[in-house]
């Protein structure tokens, strides 16, 4: 069975948001299989976080559904057909199988890097300490830190401090992982660390979606990317094809205006190269 056979984990039917008269998310209809990772991508604006917001009710969406693993999450109907929102425990209870990573890490200042993965654990789950703690190690571990939980958050990189927030998501147990550009925030060096820890997700199984402008993370991890402008999905398709040969104008404006940002970055670095290299020589010839 491929990952897009079988029924989705996450389903968006008709999905609208809106800011006062301003549509952010119109009408987004978008399947999440077991062990898929989606990459969306398009320009600042499009609704793409505010989208991934809608997926755990973040944002309230004000029309359409979003289901999780069957469950409608957010609003049933009452006895006679309308829709009324759910109470706060109800939607905690829906939504308790997604994890989210932010842009910002959001990290407790007051607390170890243990702690700070062990909190929900004990608070929400109720989980005894020493189980807790020993789940929280286990997945500071995976994504590298075990040296690291007993520091804290300002004693740590911003890439640590995203690592710690992902083993905080991960420590929760979800089913699917939502990720609201997690590199964004870093410094470029900083950068990989976060990625590497995320391919590995992928690798294991875990069901992603993905908002980033790392166009080299979704051509190599993700199984779809879709794009997004102005509320709307424009595309979406294997990265093979929508990268490599992208059918809507739009798409392709897009990465046209990449591509040339990223090659003019690269022109520019060889060029300071090549003259670092003639000084060197002329220094030399003296």
């Amino acid at each position: 069975m491929t990952k897009t056979q079988g029924a989705a984990v996450l389903g968006l039917r008709g999905v609208r948001k809106s800011f006062g008269d301003h549509i952010v998310i119109d009408g987004i209809d978008l399947d999440v299989h077991r062990s898929e990772v989606i990459c969306i991508i398009g320009p600042s604006g499009s609704g793409k976080s505010t989208l991934l917001r809608c997926m755990n009710f973040l944002e309230e969406y004000d029309g359409g559904e979003v289901v999780i693993n069957g469950r409608l999450l957010g609003y049933s109907q009452d006895a006679g057909g309308k829709r009324v929102r759910d109470r706060d425990v109800v939607v905690d209870e829906t939504r308790r199988g997604v994890g989210m990573v932010f842009q910002h890490f959001n990290l407790w200042p007051h607390m170890t890097a243990l702690e700070n993965v062990t909190a929900a654990l004990r608070l929400v789950k109720q989980m005894p300490k020493a189980a807790a703690d020993a789940l929280g190690a286990e997945m500071l571990a995976k994504v590298g830190l075990s040296d690291k939980a007993g520091q804290y958050p300002a004693r740590l990189s911003g890439g640590q401090q995203q690592r710690v927030a992902i083993a905080r998501a991960l420590a929760m147990q979800p089913s699917i992982m939502l990720f609201d550009e997690p590199t964004s925030a870093l410094d470029p060096e900083l950068v990989g660390e976060v990625l590497q820890v995320m391919r590995g997700l992928a690798a294991e199984g875990m069901t992603m979606v993905v908002v980033t402008h790392e166009m080299g993370f979704a051509a190599e991890v993700a199984d779809r990317v879709v794009f997004m402008d102005a509320g709307r999905i424009v595309e979406q398709g294997p990265p093979s094809s929508l990268f490599g040969a992208p059918s809507h104008p739009r798409l392709r404006q897009f990465l046209e205006t990449w591509r040339q940002r990223n090659a003019g970055f690269a022109t520019l670095m060889s060029g300071a190269a090549d003259q670092h290299l003639r000084e060197g020589n002329q220094i030399h010839a003296r």
